[in-house]
């Protein structure tokens, strides 16, 4: 099974460097054109599933990269971003040294209060993975968002800590094959930047 996994495209909280979490944001335009250009660089793959979070910017970029109807859509709870309490909406530069040094360095740093913590992620990545494992697909496309992406693909990496930290752009899309009980990273696909 490969298991493809995407961020969402752009919002206007993302363009504006404002934390976004559960905050259900649409996809501005250039979040669709960068959905739609991910789709042609990945050229003619059928996905025998798309799963995405509930909220509607990874739904809509699901359905775009995936090239299925929106309500085709297998929406799952654990997939939705981290829950980033009272930092939600705030300025990336205005979230003062206990987010900002946990959100850069999350094992070194403290979970502050009101924020989702990492192993409430890394728990949520693992029971949905776990369970998709099961399926028999030959290709799957996860839509979520860069918070629970990093604990999803720190999962896929079989990463000691269950963490892959390195932030992932708008649309990126990571490629894993799940073959014999472990899991290979294969391929990356990012746009460049416009």
């Amino acid at each position: 099974m490969k298991i493809w996994i995407a961020r969402h495209g752009q919002t206007d909280l993302n363009h504006a460097k404002r934390m976004q979490g559960r905050t259900d944001a649409p996809l501005n335009e250039k979040g669709i054109e960068q959905a739609k250009q991910s789709r042609l660089n990945i050229g003619d793959v059928h996905f025998d599933a798309v799963y995405a979070s509930p909220l509607q910017r990874a739904q809509r970029t699901g359905s775009i990269i995936g090239n299925v109807d929106i309500k085709d859509i297998i929406v799952d709870e654990r997939l939705i971003e981290t829950n980033f309490g009272k930092y939600e909406k705030c300025k990336y530069y205005l979230m003062g040294p206990a987010m900002t040094g946990y959100w850069m360095f999350p094992k070194i740093f403290p979970v502050p209060a009101t924020v989702e913590s990492i192993d409430s992620m890394k728990r949520r990545a693992a029971s949905f993975l776990s369970e998709l494992e099961t399926k028999d697909y030959e290709n799957v496309l996860v839509a979520c968002h860069g918070g629970i992406m990093r604990a999803l693909c720190g999962y896929l990496d079989e990463a000691p800590d269950g963490l892959h930290w390195e932030r992932a752009k708008n649309c990126e899309i990571r490629v894993y094959e799940y073959k014999d009980g472990h899991h290979t990273f294969l391929k990356s696909y990012s746009l460049s930047k416009k």
